[in-house]
Formats: C-alpha cells, structure tokens, sequence
C-alpha cells in the first residue's frame, strides 16, 4: 500500500476542554496555589524553629536566675546575720560603726529583690512567648491542612483533566490507497478502500490524543488498559477515484471524539480509586483499595494499518462506535444516594459497592435494591432513559430500633467499662514515618519494645459517658470557663465563646466523641474513672497510642498506603460525614486490634512527661486531610488548646 507523507494526508484540530472547567479548578493554577502555600508553610517553619531557640534561651536565663536567687538569697542571710552581730558589738562599744554592716544588708536585700523581679519578668516573657508558639503551630497545622487539601483537588483535576483530555472532539482527513482484487468488483474495492481509510482515521486519532495527553510520560505505559476508544461522529468522502492500475484513492474527512473506561483514569495516573468516584467507580467502602496487576488486560480498539495485498478471508471492519446507531449502546448514568453508611447496592442482581454511587447503565428497565443490615431495603425498577438521581430512605427495623435505644450509653461501673475496653498484646515496632510520606516530626524511625501488654478503649470516649463524669463531679471545662472552643473556618482555626463540649458547632448525639477539651479536661475525665472504678486510667502514651493504631502493619494506615473511600471519617475520605461533622463512635470497620476510629473522626490526645511543656494529638480528624490521618502523623499542641476537632481515648494499666 502507497501511503502519502503523514503532513498531508492528516489534519487534526481538538476542541478546548469542557466550559464546565472553572479555571480556577484548573491543575496549573492548583499546582500555584500548592507553591504559595508551601513557601508559606516553610516560612512558619522557619519562624517556629527561632522561636523555639528563643524560647530556650529564655529558659536557661531563668534557670540561671533561679540559681542567683539561691546564690543571694545566702548572701542576704550572711549580711543580716553580720549586721546583727555588729550590731550586738555596738551596744556594748557605742563606738563602733555599723553603717559598713547596714550598707552590705540594703545591696543584698536590693540584689534579692531585684533578681525576684527579673524571674517575674522572666516567667512573664516566656508566658507571652509560648502563647506565640503556640499561635504559630495551630497556624502551622491549619495551613498543612489546606496544603494537603490542595494536593487533594490537584489529583482530582489531574482526573478531570485527563478525562476531558480523552474526549476531546476532531476532524482527520486522511487518504488511503488500495490496490483492488481481480476477484472482487469495483463497489466492493471502493467500500473496503473506505473501511481501512476509517480504520487508519480512527487509529491516528487516537495516537494524536494521547500525544497531546499533559502527562503522556505516566499514561503511555498503561494504554492498553486506558479501555479509550474513536467515536465516530460523521464522516464523507472528499474524493475517490480509480487509476489505471487497478488501484483505488480515496480521502476522507472523518468527525470524532474520543471514549475512556472512566473507572481506570486513577489507575491511568497511579491515583487512589477514590478519586474517580464521581466518575461512575464502585464505592469501596467495604474492601480495601483495588489494585490492577501488570497482567491485566481488557479489549480495547486496536487500530493498525493493514498491508497493501489483504485477502477477503482476514478483512476485517474497524472497531468504532458510530453515533448513527444509539439503540446499540446508549448508556446513561444513575446516581444512588442513601440517608445511611455501610450499605450495599445491586442493580440487577450484581453488587456496586456502596453510596453514594454514580454508575453507567444501558438504556432500559433495571432492578436497583439498596441493603443494610437492621434496616428495611429498598426496591424499586428503574427504566432508565436519561440521567437520573434516585434518593434512597432505609428505615430501621423494629426490632433493631428498641435494641438500639436500649443500649447503654454511658459507662457507669468497672463491669460496664470491660466491654468497652480491648487487651493490646506486648509486643515491637518500628515507629515513625515508614513510607516517607511524612512530616519532619515524625523522623527519625525509631525500634521501640512493648515490654508489656495494656487495655486501651475500643473507641474514642464519647459525650454520654463525659456528660456522666459531668453530672457526678460537677467538672467544668476549660472551654466553658475561657474564650471557647476553636473551630476550623476557611483554613484557620477560629475561636467561638459559645462552643464547647455540649455545643461544638455541629448536631451530636450521645454516642458521638467529646470534643473541645483540653489536655486537662481529658484527664480529669481519666482521674475520676480511676477514682469510680478504683483501676488506674490514663491517657496513652505516644509509643502506645502508634502501636495500636498500626495494629501490626508498617504502611500509613492498617489497611494499606491508600486511605480508600469510607473507610474512615477524614477530609476527603468519602464518608456522610467528611468536612461536615465527627462520626458517632465505630461507624467504620476496626483495625487488627478491634480498635476503631483509629484514622481520623477526631484527634486524641496522648500522655505527657513531667518534662514537656507541649503534647501531641494523633489521628487526624473529620475536617483534616486524609494525609494527616495516617498511624505515624504527630500534630503538637499546647495543653490548654481545644478544638471540635479534638477529643481522647484512655489506657488501663493491667
């Protein structure tokens, strides 16, 4: 077959992407904002680093003061006492002076005096310096946040972007020559002459979309499995004539868009499938993230130029869609939604995962069946003929509702708290950032030995069981005492008077974690159980609180290096309750330990030494990126601060 230069036989212009595409939303301008914010970030880095080091020194200069005040509180004692015994001489010899003796005791009394103020001063600097630190962490914390929430929409542009990079529209001119059989006839040879003319449209079409992919280097690897495809909008012939050898030229103009399998795009980018969710993937809220190995293959369009001399026998039609037939694969999306978490979705008999889901379905009648445990399912025949939203509203079953409202909710007695409580193993771990998708803090990776085994609560302590401390100890906390809790508000945690345990800033019901209490309010809480129970309760210990969240595992989270979708209750996470509110208390599944809630709804607070004058909160929370759930993220705090992001779990000691 004679083929022609490709500058001439090609010409190919693709549409801008969708208008939809704000661009402000744009990965460019995300990747610029991610900047600003990470020279910020290391800005406050650097500016908490020189307030630490100040903060040290003025540390060792009130140590050193405190050793003069030892120093002239000596030398003012053995002035008094030189005095006294001058003056003791004086009575019995008038002539002696003592004005020398008097002179020594007021410098000592003033140098004493003088070096109790500059403690004061001291201690008053400090105070005013930690109260800065402490300012600039929160700020510190709150910016990591929005960075991590950046890097989040980044990949979920990268997404639409490459989706909308697949299916752009063109037009390919092409020209194609055969040589016709002496067997066939002229109509035959001009109808095969434009099948392969087609066939060479579709598959320069394509080759020209992915060479204008923006990350061409990621997905060309992966093509085979990309599931894109040409969709033939129109096409006509332009020309055609036959030579004098037996020969048939043809040109083409043919109108296309490009197709893509929308669920393999995170795969395509080596994403987490959570973020192709909107794009019609099944939820993963009950299996942990899916993986494609390197042996996976599906059938795509596979588009080659064919020889000159083809035999009748091994012809074969071009594999594309042709817009003329829609009653052959008209799909249409179906979106399902749920007033629950945990359920389970079938159309048609096969599982999709859980909502909320967007899937698409051939035109016609479909058997949709939303199921939950405890909960009546719902059915309904869907005849699908456009895009459609269906809104499912489980009830509970009767017997589940008394069950439910006959649970305790608070714990009362040592018995009661038995069931509550799970037995960590003793046992060893590496401790620290492991994947290297961590923060500073959290390296060195450091062995570290649990000699013994402890009792740890199965879930974060909730506002029944506080409320019940409340009632017995008429406690007040800081937050209701103070200026409030903190709430986290366009990337800033903001302090509001009228927030505390009871009124966080969302709706909560009993069986919700505690919030918006400080180090010493968790505490509390732990001392009076120790004192009701007569069994020792505390807070855990950083090293205990990181071997039970990994539960075993050496990856960012128990179940993997990939957060999944509804897996947990964090920023981004994909659960009913992400950016909105915590969780009710074990609303997802436990890790190997049989502790829940050990990735994000709050952040817990561990114990400190008598040494340190900060603490560290773990786990992440509702309202923070999924990055910063991960078992090895430490944030450092202040021990007064308290937040609605923020609540604890205790330890017993066996």
């Amino acid at each position: 077959m004679r083929l022609a230069p490709l500058s001439i036989l090609i010409s190919i212009s693709l549409f801008a992407l969708n208008a939809h595409a704000q661009d402000g939303n744009t990965v460019s301008s995300i990747e610029s904002n991610i900047s600003i914010k990470q020279t910020e970030f290391d800005n406050f880095t650097d500016v908490l680093e020189k307030h630490l080091k100040e903060e040290s020194q003025l540390q060792q200069q009130l140590d050193l003061l405190r050793a003069r005040s030892s120093k002239l509180d000596k030398e003012k004692n053995q002035a008094l006492d030189a005095m006294n015994d001058m003056y003791r001489r004086m009575i019995e010899d008038p002539s002696i002076d003592i004005g020398e003796a008097k002179i020594r005791y007021q410098e000592a009394i003033g140098q004493h005096k003088q070096n109790k103020d500059d403690i004061a001063l001291q201690l008053s600097a400090i105070a005013s310096h930690r109260k800065e630190i402490e300012k600039i962490r929160v700020s510190k914390h709150a910016l990591l946040n929005v960075l991590e929430g950046l890097k989040e929409q980044r990949n979920t542009a990268r997404i639409e972007r490459l989706r909308n990079e697949f299916t752009r529209e063109g037009t390919v001119e092409v020209t194609h020559t055969v040589n016709c059989k002496r067997t066939e006839t002229l109509a035959t040879c001009e109808q095969r002459g434009q099948h392969l003319g087609l066939q060479k449209a579709t598959k320069r079409f394509m080759d020209q979309i992915f060479a204008n992919l923006s990350e061409i280097r990621t997905v060309e690897p992966k093509r085979n499995m990309a599931g894109a495809q040409a969709q033939v909008l129109s096409s006509h012939v332009v020309s055609s004539e036959f030579s004098g050898q037996g020969n048939y030229n043809v040109n083409l103009s043919v109108a296309m868009r490009g197709t893509v399998n929308n669920g393999r795009l995170c795969q395509l980018l080596n994403l987490d499938n959570r973020f192709c969710g909107e794009f019609g993937g099944a939820s993963l809220a009950n299996a942990y993230p899916q993986t494609v190995g390197q042996s996976y293959t599906v059938p795509v369009v596979s588009f080659n130029d064919m020889p000159a001399e083809v035999s009748q026998e091994t012809y074969a039609q071009p594999q594309v869609s042709v817009i003329a037939k829609p009653e052959q694969s008209l799909r249409h999306e179906l979106t399902l939604r749920s007033n629950v978490f945990d359920d389970e979705v079938f159309i048609d008999g096969v599982s999709y995962g859980s909502t909320k889901l967007q899937v698409e379905l051939p035109q016609g009648l479909h058997d949709v069946e939303i199921r939950k445990v405890g909960y009546q399912a719902f059915r309904q025949t869907v005849n699908l003929r456009s895009t459609r939203t269906i809104r499912a509203n489980l009830r509970k079953e009767s017997s589940e509702l008394t069950q439910i409202v006959a649970a305790p909710a608070v714990l009362n007695t040592a018995s009661d708290t038995s069931s509550d409580m799970v037995v960590i193993p003793a046992g060893e771990f590496e401790m620290g950032d492991l994947t290297g998708n961590g923060l500073a803090n959290e390296l060195p990776v450091a062995s570290k030995i649990l000699s013994d085994s402890f009792v740890m609560h199965k879930k974060e302590v909730t506002v029944g069981q506080y409320q019940t401390f409340v009632a017995e100890s008429n406690y007040t906390t800081e937050a209701e005492t103070g200026k409030g809790c903190a709430y986290y508000l366009n990337g800033e945690p903001v302090w509001e008077p009228g927030l505390n345990w009871k009124s966080p800033g969302y709706e909560q019901s009993d069986d919700f974690p505690v919030v918006c209490l400080t180090y010493n309010d968790a505490k509390a809480f732990a001392d009076w159980l120790t004192t009701k129970t007569g069994q020792q309760y505390r807070l855990p210990t950083e090293v205990e609180w990181e071997y039970a969240a990994r539960a075993g595992s050496s990856s960012d989270y128990a179940w993997g290096n990939d957060i999944g979708s509804n897996l947990a209750n964090c920023g981004w996470c994909g659960s009913a309750w992400s950016n909105q509110s915590a969780a009710p208390v074990g609303s997802f599944q436990p890790n190997e330990y049989g502790l829940y809630d050990m990735v994000g709804n709050v952040w817990e607070w561990t114990q400190k030494t008598a040494a340190q004058s900060d603490v560290a909160v773990r786990g992440g929370a509702w309202n923070f990126a999924p990055s910063l759930a991960r078992s090895s993220t430490r944030l450092i705090l202040s021990t007064d601060f308290r937040a609605n992001y923020i609540g604890f779990r205790l330890v017993r000691e066996r």
